[in-house]
């Protein structure tokens, strides 16, 4: 039985393979019975190293120098790219006030390394690729039954389209129907007629040949001629029988009216395992989205709402104060802006500070302790909207002072990190004007721009590569032209964004499919929105002056 194979023996000796191993050899991963160490070490070889079996694999084995081969190499020179040398090599010119660093210390962390690799490779790295690969399985299960519903589909919509046409049938067969009782009326009428002209010639042929039998005088010159009258013939009737014209069959017109097959449609998105990120528990729609509670703010049209960790929320207006409401819609604060217009928009950090844009100045500013301080400084550009990103960074939508450009630019604090203005054909992503473009980061990063004048929502990952527009969903029962204002994200990456002018949110996944609408909650024109750190919602009604607060997750 062989002893590297077997789980149930007990550990053999490699050389005599009988005698219950003693010893190990560290050097040449040998198992080794107590006489058989002799013969193990009796080759003359230095480098065997025998310790006791329980001790096996201690011993580290080190590289031998290539310079000095009776030498081993203990240490890395870290100014030669971290070659192995020996201690001789440390004290020889080529490497004269060189760093070195031992490699039982290199040894050591990379086998950390390697221990936290392998752990972070079986728990989480093989059991994700598992969900994929099940996730996979699944859809290839439910590929024929998924087809078969599109087929089926469409042989409803045909059975309907023949009903339809045998409709049509019927009601051309009445119409012909209905055509003939009129055409036979017409030609019997004058039949009738005829048949009548033609009995008064049958009594004048009687009356002609009674006189001509007559020899009487008086009703003979008494005779009137009928020649005229009867020579007079009616005119001859002509009814056209009606004839069915049928139109040419539009092959393609035919199939664009009959219904639509989407292409195949193949989205590939970043996968991206965070180990050192919590998981977010799967949160389901509601089904009917809840009103938990209506904040009355008093701002003449408020159009930007921020929420704070500790469940205070933060809103601003059309004029220059920023006030800030409890959970309850009680006033805590209010802050008056520097400048006597509105702030372009509101925000808050991790540390919970407020954050605004001043388009009067160009400048975005933070309130720390209840003072002003302006962080950043924007010449020939105006700050419209911002939004702090997962790892602290500052993204700001802002657009030129000759109002035809925009951009959004990513800041860490004072310092630009990021500009985001063209896609890789070097169009504008965005539209060119002074309209609010309201800006957020979604969880898998990224970036969402609420773009009102393009009537679009433009999505582009952390490079600024773009991923998709969202142009609006075809519903019957919304009627304007789908405009997008303002926009936010939860922890389920879904994106939502407001409708104003139809009076309801959108609701998208992280790749850009619409899942459904909030258009209940009585909302009337919807405008900035926020999400808390339980994927409570808030919005601002335009016109109204509210804030209203909205469970739409299970």
């Amino acid at each position: 039985m062989d002893p590297h194979s077997s789980a149930q023996d007990v550990h053999r000796c490699d050389l005599c393979e009988t005698a219950i191993v003693h010893s190990y050899c560290d050097f040449c991963h040998f198992n080794l019975c107590k006489p058989c160490v002799v013969d193990h070490i009796s080759d003359g070889y230095d480098k065997h190293k025998i310790v006791p079996f329980k001790e096996r694999r201690s011993t580290l084995i080190y590289p031998t120098c290539e310079k000095h081969p009776h030498k081993n190499c203990d240490f890395q020179c870290e100014d030669c790219g971290n070659i192995f040398v020996c201690s001789s090599c440390t004290a020889s010119k080529q490497h004269k006030g060189h760093n070195f660093v031992e490699v039982t210390e290199v040894y050591n962390a990379k086998k950390e390394v390697i221990k936290k690799e392998t752990k972070d490779l079986k728990n989480h790295i093989a059991p994700k690729y598992e969900e994929i690969a099940r996730d996979l399985e699944n859809q290839l299960a439910n590929l024929d039954g998924g087809y078969e519903k599109v087929t089926s589909a469409m042989s409803k919509q045909g059975e309907q389209w023949h009903r339809e046409i045998d409709i049509i049938i019927n009601k051309m067969k009445t119409e012909i129907s209905e055509i003939k009782v009129k055409h036979r009326d017409i030609l019997q009428k004058h039949l009738n007629e005829i048949k009548q002209i033609q009995s008064l010639i049958k009594e004048t042929l009687q009356t002609i040949r009674k006189i001509e039998k007559s020899t009487e005088v008086s009703s003979t010159i008494e005779y009137s001629s009928k020649i005229r009258e009867f020579s007079k013939f009616p005119p001859k009737v002509q009814v056209s029988l009606p004839t069915f014209i049928p139109k040419p069959i539009d092959r393609e017109k035919l199939y664009s009216l009959f219904g639509q097959i989407t292409p195949l449609s193949t989205a590939t998105e970043e996968n991206v395992l965070s180990l050192n990120q919590p998981k977010t528990s799967v949160r389901e729609l509601l089904d009917e989205p809840e009103l938990v509670t209506t904040i009355q703010t008093g701002h003449e049209r408020p159009r930007s709402v921020a929420c704070l960790n500790d469940g205070n929320i933060w809103t601003s207006g059309m004029t220059n104060d920023i006030k800030c409401f409890n959970i309850k819609g009680s006033l805590v604060r209010t802050f008056k802006i520097k400048s006597e217009e509105n702030p372009n928009d509101i925000a808050v950090d991790s540390d919970g500070e407020l954050l605004y844009c001043d388009g009067t100045d160009g400048t975005v500013n933070i309130v720390k302790n209840g003072q002003t301080e302006e962080l950043i400084t924007l010449p020939e550009w105006t700050p419209s909207n911002l939004c702090v990103t997962s790892t602290g960074d500052l993204l700001i939508n802002m657009f030129s002072d000759d109002e035809t450009q925009s951009k959004v630019v990513r800041y860490l604090g004072s310092t630009e990190k990021q500009t985001i203005q063209f896609d890789d054909e070097g169009t504008p992503l965005y539209s060119g004007n002074e309209k609010i473009k309201y800006i957020t980061e979604n969880r898998n990063h990224d970036i969402c721009v609420a773009d009102c004048e393009a009537g679009a929502v433009v999505v582009v990952n952390q490079d600024g590569k773009l991923r998709w527009r969202y142009t609006g969903h075809p519903p019957v029962t919304k009627n304007e032209p789908f405009e997008p204002w303002g926009i936010t994200a939860d922890s389920q990456s879904h994106i939502l964004t407001a409708d104003r002018d139809n009076h309801c949110i959108h609701i998208l996944d992280q790749n850009g499919q619409f899942l459904r609408y909030i258009d209940n909650c009585d909302l009337k024109d919807p405008y900035g929105l926020c999400v808390d750190n339980n994927d409570n919602l808030f919005v601002c009604e335009f016109y109204k002056g509210n804030v209203k607060k909205i469970k739409y997750l299970k």
